[in-house]
């Protein structure tokens, strides 16, 4: 956000004389004098005026200068980094004036007490010139702060911690930021009115993030546009038997180091991630370990509450992953897996980079869901939470692709259903179109997932297979670990289709009513 300068007005004031007339008759030369004279005042007079406005237009852009991100020198001058990214779904999430490059979290968690100790060291770019700028952070207390190793004084004002470095941060100055807090972290409700962040369960806990659940266990950036990557470190005591708790993460595990009554894991996730996927879950599980077929190493931790379907997510999650990267191109992580944990009275799967979350053994359907995140999620993310449907809509429609490859219904029949309101999954999804949720709370209904799997649906009729698939694997290729929207999309199915798609997509991504026909 760009601070608007405040300009000072000048006015020039101009002084006015008369020349009072002669009340009698002047001499010719006398006359003649007295009209050079005027002649002169007159020359007098507008030299003036053009050195008043000349002054008045100096002083003018002085001041702009100065009030305009200068300090009179012509060095800019830092100001604060805004509380937000203008984000109207999750508004108060995210923060300006500085991108995030890595998250190093040292983390000392107690299972029996619920209790956390945390370290974080951010290292981050300035975007601007910058006197302070804000991590979002939820419920837990913080002790110290440091910028650059130096002591930075810290605020706060709910969710929003705003930091003040002892001297200012120049625009593209790398700095890092090193926090250490500690209470105990809480399951809240998100933006999207879910259940999320850290939740306890029989053995351990979880951390579950979208769209806010991240900042319960880590101050960050916490929007998708921000996407970093991540060592998370965690040490667990040994129970009363003298085991361990497990640990598992995003990406690989790099270490694990013994330590009398205390065990820690290291977890290093080289590709960028965004915060509300990544996950931390201590308990006791069962784990798997093999490869795919391209090789991609695997880690599949399994509750013992779910052991008797151990085998078949071990079969599943490498199937899935081989049958998506035919559709959708290369795999884009380092490594893959997936969780399952029981979570008390909770319904819950979520696609953790790396390693989708499952509150228990998974369907086919469900897996292929979650797995198609990787691709429309994870790698690519949404730029802004209105561009959600880009994620839910293709994972959705993924669902759609591997019914109809497994001999199931075709995805015509899937788009028909959804359509005449026969199918389980579609009450609601005309309440708003796809892109447009009108508000936090709604960015996770049924018009995001089924209607955006419809439009996703509507352009593979349109421009055919063939076209439909180079459009999947361009889109997961061009924005692999970054970041991308809606018009992007659009633009992209016109590229390789050569077709104005404008009223298709008016129709079914951007309309507010039902299509008359299909």
């Amino acid at each position: 956000m760009t601070r608007r300068a405040s300009r000072t007005a000048l006015r020039t004031t101009r002084a006015t004389e008369r020349t009072p007339r002669a009340a009698e008759r002047t001499p010719r030369a006398t006359e003649r004098t007295t009209r050079i004279e005027r002649r002169t005042t007159r020359t007098t007079r507008r030299a003036t005026r053009e050195r008043a406005t000349l002054l008045a237009a100096l002083l003018l852009l002085a001041t702009t200068a100065c009030t305009d991100g200068n300090d009179g020198t012509g060095t800019p001058t830092a100001r604060p980094g805004a509380s937000g990214v203008e984000d109207a779904l999750t508004p108060t999430l995210g923060n300006g004036g500085y991108d995030v490059a890595h998250y190093a979290l040292d983390l000392d968690y107690v299972p029996d007490t619920n209790r956390l100790k945390g370290t974080a060291v951010i290292t981050a770019r300035a975007t601007q010139n910058l006197s302070r700028f804000n991590l979002d952070l939820a419920g837990l207390k913080v002790r110290t702060a440091t910028v650059n190793g130096d002591k930075a004084r810290v605020s706060r004002s709910g969710n929003e911690l705003t930091v003040t470095p002892t001297e200012a941060l120049g625009d593209g100055d790398t700095f890092k930021t090193t926090v250490t807090y500690d209470g105990t972290p809480k399951m809240i409700e998100g933006a999207d009115g879910g259940l999320e962040g850290w939740i306890e369960t029989d053995d351990g806990s979880t951390a579950l993030g979208q769209p806010t659940g991240s900042m319960t266990w880590f101050p960050g950036n916490h929007h998708p546009s921000d996407k970093a990557t991540y060592d998370i470190a965690v040490t667990v005591p040994k129970d009363e038997d003298g085991d361990p708790y497990d640990v598992v993460s995003n990406g690989e595990l790099t270490k694990e180091q013994d330590k009398g009554d205390r065990v820690t894991r290291r977890w290093r996730t080289k590709e960028p991630m965004a915060s509300h996927v990544a996950n931390v879950t201590v308990g006791y599980f069962e784990v798997h370990k093999g490869k795919t077929s391209d090789g991609v190493p695997l880690y599949i931790a399994v509750d013992p509450d779910e052991s008797e379907d151990a085998e078949d997510v071990e079969e599943l999650v490498p199937d899935v992953i081989d049958w998506a990267t035919e559709n959708f191109g290369p795999y884009p992580f380092s490594s893959a897996g997936a969780v399952v944990d029981h979570l008390p009275g909770l319904d819950y799967a979520l696609e953790t980079q790396t390693k989708p979350y499952f509150e228990e053994a998974p369907d086919e359907t469900l897996m292929v869901h979650e797995m198609a995140h990787q691709w429309f999620g994870n790698s690519v993310t949404p730029r802004a939470w209105k561009d959600l449907w880009l994620s839910e809509g293709l994972a959705t429609y993924a669902e759609w692709l591997w019914q109809e490859d497994q001999d199931g219904k075709s995805a015509q029949q899937t788009f028909e259903e959804f359509y005449e309101g026969t199918h389980p999954e579609s009450e609601g999804i005309w309440d708003f179109p796809p892109a447009a949720p009108p508000s936090g709370g709604r960015m996770s209904d049924s018009p995001v997932y089924g209607r955006g799997a419809m439009v996703v649906h509507k352009v593979r009729e349109a421009v055919g297979d063939a076209t439909f698939y180079d459009i999947l694997h361009t889109w997961t290729k061009r924005h692999r670990h970054g970041n991308a929207d809606t018009r992007q999309f659009v633009d992209l199915c016109e590229e390789k289709s050569g077709k104005d798609l404008s009223e298709l997509f008016d129709t079914w991504l951007f309309g507010a009513e039902k299509p008359s026909g299909i």
